[in-house]
């Protein structure tokens, strides 16, 4: 995700819509590390859209930077714009919107897809039936993602979201065999979405009797380490769109075993206050 953040001072004045937004914001977006997969759909449409031409610029950041700038904007209510995703909880705590993507640099639909090592179906057919059952929405993800964030343990955070979701827990349980501690490696990459569902996914592991490790790996090791056979499965891969290189690189070396949640989204984003900017053409 991105943030357009604005002025230099310290304490920018409230977004004034009869004023062009770019002198407001410095033409900066602050986004977070450089390896994501956003971070290059960002500077795609800054060409695409004309932005860079009238001299926007990327600042890589990271997500606590980034939600750190948000939180002070909706605070004071200055202009901001992030190159956000879903599923995070920041749109579940503040009142953001999406800005239109005609050209659709970003892609149309995106999911979060579960991925396994070719051959776990077979050694370890118990754990990828759990995998290939567990699926759940964007709005059920967002408590155990406010409570981690809000410093709860995710194991805590992660047995709470199987305690109010019998349905849900049933169902991913569902011709799942005792696991009588087999091992089962879990990676993810290093963001609050990433680590909430990887959380609640090695707990109902875990409460069946399988021994779970987990691990936070960069994309890109994450997705060589599935495609090489040293770990086990990952419930974040961001297809088709961000991370579609990986997906090219890797085909045929992983068995994409399910969507695990649809409603993914990759884009611009901004507050509601700023009512007349609703599409990134709009950013000129």
């Amino acid at each position: 995700m991105l943030l357009l953040t604005g002025c230099k001072n310290s304490q920018p004045a409230a977004y004034d819509p009869q004023k062009p937004l770019g002198p407001q914001l410095n033409y900066t977006i602050t986004g977070i590390d450089a390896s994501a997969g956003e971070m290059d759909k960002a500077t795609q449409a800054l060409t695409a859209y004309g932005l860079k031409a009238n001299n926007w610029q990327l600042m890589p950041s990271s997500t606590a930077a980034m939600v750190g700038a948000l939180d002070k904007a909706v605070q004071y209510k200055q202009p901001i714009v992030v190159t956000a995703y879903q599923p995070h909880w920041m749109f579940a705590k503040y009142p953001l919107k999406w800005l239109k993507d005609p050209k659709h640099v970003f892609g149309k639909t995106q999911h979060e897809s579960t991925i396994a090592r070719k051959g776990l179906k077979q050694d370890n057919p118990g754990a990828y039936q759990l995998l290939k059952n567990f699926h759940w929405t964007v709005e059920e993800s967002y408590a155990t993602m406010l409570k981690i964030n809000a410093g709860v343990d995710q194991t805590k955070a992660a047995k709470q979201f199987i305690k109010t979701h019998p349905k849900r827990t049933q169902e991913t349980l569902k011709n799942v065999p005792e696991g009588h501690n087999q091992e089962v490696k879990l990676v993810y990459t290093p963001y609050d979405y990433e680590v909430a569902v990887t959380s609640v996914v090695a707990q109902m592991l875990t409460d069946k009797g399988y021994k779970v490790t987990t691990q936070q790996l960069d994309v890109s090791v994450m997705w060589q380490a599935i495609a090489a056979g040293k770990v086990d499965a990952t419930l974040v891969a961001s297809l088709p769109t961000t991370h579609a290189a990986f997906v090219k690189k890797y085909q045929g070396q992983f068995d994409e075993v399910r969507i695990n949640l649809p409603g993914a989204k990759i884009g611009l984003a901004v507050p509601k206050y700023m009512k007349n900017i609703n599409s990134i053409e709009d950013l000129r």
